[in-house]
Formats: C-alpha cells, sequence, structure tokens
C-alpha cells in the first residue's frame, strides 16, 4: 500500500486508539497536524467516523482526503464496547463527568436478578440519549442546555444491542461488553439497565473495541503513530474495500475493467446471485460495487476509483 503525500490526499483509513481524556476533535487535529509536516501538505481533509467522549477510550477510525466522503459507511456499522458500570448511584451525565447526585441501595440485588435484566436489554429497544450529549436540539447542542440547569424534551431514538454480557460482578460495579447498533449512549444504558433493577446507576469506564471487523489490536496510539513515514506505521492503515467486506467480491478481466469505468454493464458468461459485489481487477486493486441482476447483468453500483491503470 501507498505510504506516501498522494496516498493521503485521495484517501486512507486510518485506525487510532484514542487516549482518556482526548476529545476525538483533538485526535483528528492532532493526526492532521502530523500528515501536514511530515508530507509538506498545505491543506488536507480529516475526519472521525463516529465520536468518542472524553472519558472514553479505544477505537477510532480517521479517513483522510476523498475518503472522508465515505464517513457515514463507517458509522453505519456495529460498535463493541467493553467497561464499567457502578450500580447504587447515579450522576446527571450518567458518567463521571458530574458529580453523583442520588444514591440507593443496592441490597436486594442478585446475581440471577441481574443476568435477567440484562438479556431484556438484547435485540430491539428504545432509548433517549442523555441530555449531557452533543445532539442538537433547536441550534443548540444539549449539553449547553444541561448545563444550564434547563429541561429538554429528547427525542427517544430504537437501537439494538446483539450482544450483551457481564463479564464480572463485583457490586456495586459490573464489568460488561456490549455490541450495539449506530446511535446507542452506553451512559444511557447504565442508568436504565440501573433503573430496571430498581436502583441507580453510571459508567465509570468505556473502551471502544470494535467497529464492524475492525479491531482496536489493530489500531495505533498517537505516540505510535508521530512518524509517519516509517513502514512500521503501515498496518494502522486500511484499504477502502473495508468500507465494503461484507459483499462478496468479483474479480474482473481487463476488458470488463473499461466497461465498468464507463459505467457500461456487463452480460457475465457465468451464472452468479444476484446481489452487490465488491469489484475488483485482476491485480487486486478495488474499484467500487457492483450489483447483478436477474438477467445476470452487472451494473454500477457505486465506482471508488477510476485511475486505474
Amino acid at each position: 500500500m501507498e505510504f506516501n503525500k498522494e496516498s493521503f490526499l485521495e484517501g486512507r483509513i486510518l485506525l487510532i486508539n484514542k487516549p482518556l481524556n482526548w476529545t476525538s476533535f483533538q485526535v483528528v487535529n492532532k493526526i492532521r497536524w502530523l500528515i501536514k509536516t511530515t508530507f509538506n501538505i498545505k491543506k488536507i481533509k480529516v475526519g472521525h467516523a463516529g465520536t468518542l467522549d472524553p472519558l472514553a477510550e479505544g477505537l477510532l477510525i480517521l479517513c483522510t482526503g476523498k475518503m472522508t466522503k465515505k464517513i457515514d459507511q463507517f458509522q453505519k456499522l456495529n460498535k463493541t464496547y467493553t467497561g464499567k458500570f457502578f450500580l447504587g448511584a447515579t450522576t446527571p451525565s450518567y458518567d463521571l463527568e458530574t458529580e453523583v447526585n442520588s444514591k440507593k441501595s443496592i441490597d436486594h440485588i442478585t446475581e440471577e436478578l441481574i443476568l435477567k435484566t440484562t438479556e431484556e436489554f438484547k435485540g430491539k429497544t428504545i432509548q433517549i440519549p442523555p441530555i449531557y450529549s452533543a445532539i442538537k436540539h433547536k441550534g443548540k447542542k444539549l449539553y449547553e442546555f444541561a448545563r444550564k440547569g434547563e429541561t429538554v424534551k429528547i427525542k427517544e431514538r430504537e437501537i439494538f444491542i446483539s450482544e450483551f454480557l457481564i463479564t464480572k460482578k463485583q457490586l456495586p460495579e459490573l464489568d460488561f461488553i456490549v455490541n450495539c447498533s449506530k446511535g446507542t449512549y452506553i451512559r444511557t444504558l447504565a442508568e436504565d439497565i440501573a433503573n430496571k433493577l430498581g436502583m441507580e446507576g453510571y459508567l465509570t469506564e468505556l473502551r471502544r473495541t470494535k467497529i464492524g471487523k475492525l479491531n482496536i489490536n489493530e489500531a495505533f496510539s498517537i505516540e505510535n503513530i508521530s512518524t509517519l513515514s516509517s513502514d512500521k506505521r503501515k498496518s494502522c492503515i486500511k484499504p477502502t474495500e473495508v468500507l465494503v467486506d461484507r459483499y462478496p467480491k468479483l474479480s474482473l478481466l481487463d476488458s470488463e475493467v473499461d466497461f465498468i469505468k464507463n459505467g457500461q454493464p456487463i452480460k457475465l458468461k457465468k451464472k452468479l446471485n444476484t446481489e452487490i459485489y465488491t469489484l475488483f481487477t485482476k491485480s487486486k486493486v478495488f474499484i467500487g460495487l457492483g450489483e447483478i441482476d436477474s438477467n445476470n447483468l452487472l451494473k454500477v453500483v457505486r465506482l471508488i476509483s477510476t485511475n486505474i491503470n
């Protein structure tokens, strides 16, 4: 994979392990500065594909150059988190950003009740985001209302939790792992579970470990990525096709690639399933997405790159 000025401008996907107490915006600024100073670039777009609160750490996906236009593809992916809930007390922000303002006894809590309650949160459920969040309401962020002590009616949203496990029980703390859909607030999940248990609760630790198939183990810390020109940093850069690796792959002949580049459909000789495919050249260069119809005709859905020799 190319690792130069042109490649970053064309678009790259970076996996960063966001440290505690950094905002996602600070990480973006740091990486943008590193790229600009390393490759002597005056201006380059860098954006993140899903924010992490300052009090959370873990996997943050950054996109550079033209890849910033594809950020929404990552935002749709499921996320996996690990962390700790504290039972028997709560804070206005449902985490450590604000001070404890209410307490309740946890004497009635049993292991059976905890396991039964967590099971009830799996699947489709409704969640109301916390008022200490960056969601916009009438042009202002919700936390702006919260810090002024103003109440706001927050619109509920549908979320989906595909996995929810309590990995350690040492009351009043619970260690957990959760895999959830876009837009899920783990802070709210902590409060909702506690309420279901007949008490209060808040989030004390949070780490994002996966986004789709991308894993925190593949990410680099800010310190380790500081020398962007080093060969050993290349593993934190992911190819464009990770955006669409849920689709089957289809390798095309050179003549077929020419048709695809010009937006022309191709009648395939071999009968294939009518679905979306990721399209590659014979030399394994990712081109984009194509869909095969009932007549075995391959049509372009989206071109990622036309700069193919």
